[in-house]
C-alpha cells in the first residue's frame, strides 16, 4: 500500500468547545527521531487553555451523557470509517513523529488504532447494568418497615469529565484506550497528548469533530511542557484522571488528584521479568524475548527486560539471547528490513545508554550491544544485553524504556519468584516452564498484572494495569468500559 507525503507546513490547532484554536503559548517543533528534521509546528497550550477547555467539557457534559448508546455507538464508527478513509496520511504521519518501524505505524500506530475504535463503538452498546434477586423487607432498620420485598439494581453512570493524559511510545492508539471507552459510555474528555509526538492525535480529534462529535465533547491541549497537564489534573471541571507514563510523573498526578479525589487510572512503568526454568523451550523463550524487548526499540511498558534463567541453563539463555540481539537490523525505520529504529529524543538516548555504562560499572558484563550512540544521526540505541547482573544494580531496579536487558541466573522456584518480585513494579511478567502445573503455580505468586505464560501475545480482552508502582486500576475490553463508569445503587419496594 503506498502512502501520501508528510505535510511539514500543516496548520495544527488545539480543539476547544468544538472550535480549533491556536496556542496561547506559541507553537514548537516536533522533530523525526531518525533523521532529526522537523515534522511538523504543534501549538503550545497554556494553563488556560487547559482550564477553558476543562470547562466546556463539563458544559459539555449534560446532554452527552443523556444520548442513547446507538448514538455513540454510531459517531464512534463514523470516526474509524474517517480514520480508515485517511489511513494513508496517518502512516506517514505517525510513524515520521514517532521513528517507529513501518510495520509498527500500520498494524500498530493506525491499524490498532482503528481496531480499538471499533471495539469500543460495539462496547457503548454492552449492557453494564445488574439487577438483583428481590429480597423479604425483615424491617428493623432505619430504612425499613416489614413486609413485602425490596429490588435493587446496581446501574453505571459515566464519571463525568476525563482528562486524558498519554506517553509518546503509541501516541494515537494510547489516547484511543481512553476515549474509547470514555465516551462509549457518556463521559466527555479533554486530550493531551505527549509533547514529544501530538501531531496524529492533533489529526484525530480533528476527524472526531467532522464525525459529529458534538461540541465540547472531545477537547484536545497540547503542550512541549507540563503547564496544561498540570492543568488539567488540578481543574475543578475535571472528575478523572487517566494517564499512561512513567512513575514518577503518576505520582506526582496521583498526588495533586487526591487533593480533591479524583477518580485516576494509571498505567505505569514496568520491569517485567522472562522467568526461566530449565525445562522451558530456550529457543522459542529466546526468540520471543528478543522480539518483544527490541520491539519500537523498547519503548513498551510491557517489555521483559529481566532475564532470570534457572542456573543450569543461564549460559545457554544469555547467549542465544546475545546472539539475537547482536543481529537484529537497526536503522532506518522507514527500510523494511530494519527490527529496531530510533528512541524518541536525544535526552532519552543519552539517558538509556547511560543506563548501560551503569550496568557495567556495577559490575555487569556487557555480552552485546553498547553504551554509546548506534548511529551519528538519529537517535539510535543498539539491543543491548547485559549479564551477570545483581539485583541490586540501578540497571535491574530501575525502568529504562530501551531496547536493553539484563539477565541474572537462580537455583530454585523460590529464589526465582523472589528475583522476579524484587522492584517496585509489578506490571507484565513472563514465565517459561515445560511444567504446566509449575507455570501456573509460579505465575499466581509473582506480584505482576499480567503474566505470560510461554508466550509473549497478549490477549486484548483480558483486564491490563499493574500491580505496586506499575499503575492504579485495570482497562482493556470491557474493563475499559467499567474503568469510566461510577456505580450506583438503586432499590424500589416489591
Amino acid at each position: 500500500m503506498t502512502t501520501s507525503a508528510v505535510d511539514v507546513g500543516r496548520d495544527y490547532h488545539l480543539w476547544i468547545g468544538g472550535q480549533p484554536v491556536k496556542g496561547s503559548s506559541g507553537s514548537y517543533e516536533v522533530v523525526n527521531p531518525a533523521t532529526e528534521e522537523v515534522v511538523g509546528t504543534a501549538p503550545e497550550a497554556s494553563a488556560e487553555d487547559a482550564a477553558e477547555a476543562a470547562a466546556a467539557a463539563r458544559a459539555a457534559f449534560p446532554s452527552w451523557s443523556q444520548t442513547t448508546p446507538d448514538e455513540r455507538a454510531a459517531l464512534l464508527n463514523r470516526a474509524a470509517d474517517l480514520l480508515t478513509e485517511h489511513y494513508n496520511e496517518f502512516v506517514p504521519l505517525v510513524q515520521a513523529e514517532t521513528g517507529s518501524t513501518m510495520a509498527m505505524a500500520q498494524m500498530a500506530q493506525v491499524g490498532g488504532t482503528i481496531a480499538r475504535i471499533r471495539r469500543y463503538a460495539r462496547g457503548a452498546l454492552e449492557p453494564l447494568d445488574v439487577s438483583f434477586m428481590p429480597v423479604p423487607n425483615l424491617g428493623g432498620g432505619p430504612h425499613a418497615t416489614s413486609g413485602g420485598v425490596f429490588n435493587a439494581a446496581a446501574v453505571r453512570l459515566p464519571v463525568g469529565v476525563v482528562a486524558c493524559i498519554k506517553a509518546y511510545n503509541v501516541p494515537m492508539n494510547n489516547v484511543m484506550g481512553t476515549l474509547g471507552p470514555a465516551l462509549a459510555t457518556g463521559n466527555t474528555v479533554v486530550v493531551k497528548p505527549a509533547g514529544q509526538d501530538p501531531l496524529a492525535v492533533i489529526r484525530l480529534v480533528e476527524l472526531f469533530h467532522e464525525a459529529g462529535f458534538p461540541p465540547g465533547v472531545v477537547n484536545l491541549v497540547v503542550g512541549s511542557g507540563p503547564d496544561s497537564a498540570r492543568a488539567l489534573v488540578s481543574s475543578p471541571d475535571v472528575d478523572m484522571v487517566s494517564f499512561t507514563g512513567s512513575t514518577g510523573i503518576g505520582t506526582q498526578i496521583a498526588e495533586a488528584a487526591g487533593r480533591d479525589l479524583k477518580r485516576v487510572l494509571m498505567e505505569l512503568g514496568g520491569k517485567g521479568a522472562a522467568l526461566v526454568f530449565d525445562s522451558a523451550d530456550i529457543d522459542r523463550m529466546a526468540q520471543d524475548t528478543a522480539s518483544t524487548f527490541t520491539y519500537h526499540a523498547g519503548q513498551i511498558c510491557t517489555a521483559p527486560t529481566r532475564l532470570i534463567t534457572q542456573r543450569k541453563v543461564y549460559d545457554e539463555c544469555v547467549e542465544k539471547l546475545a546472539r539475537i540481539a547482536r543481529s537484529v537490523p537497526v536503522g532506518d525505520p522507514t527500510d523494511p528490513s530494519t527490527v529496531v529504529g530510533p528512541v524518541i529524543t536525544r535526552a532519552h538516548q543519552e539517558r538509556i545508554l547511560g543506563y548501560v555504562r551503569s550496568g557495567i560499572e556495577e559490575g555487569g558484563t556487557l555480552v552485546a550491544g553498547s553504551a554509546e550512540p548506534a548511529a551519528s544521526q538519529g537517535f539510535y540505541v543498539s539491543p543491548t544485553v547485559i549479564a551477570d547482573c545483581r539485583p541490586g544494580m540501578r540497571a535491574v531496579q530501575e525502568e529504562i524504556f530501551g531496547p536493553v536487558v539484563v539477565a541474572m541466573p537462580f537455583d530454585d522456584e523460590e529464589e526465582g519468584i523472589a528475583l522476579a518480585n524484587s522492584t517496585d513494579f509489578g506490571l507484565y511478567s513472563y514465565v517459561w516452564t515445560g511444567d504446566t502445573a509449575q507455570g501456573m503455580r509460579v505465575a499466581r505468586r509473582i506480584r505482576a498484572g499480567n503474566i505470560g505464560l510461554n508466550t509473549v501475545g497478549r490477549h486484548m480482552e483480558a483486564p491490563f494495569g499493574g500491580f505496586k508502582k506499575s499503575g492504579i486500576g485495570r482497562d482493556g475490553g470491557s474493563y475499559g468500559l467499567l474503568a469510566y463508569t461510577e456505580l450506583q445503587s438503586i432499590v424500589w419496594p416489591g
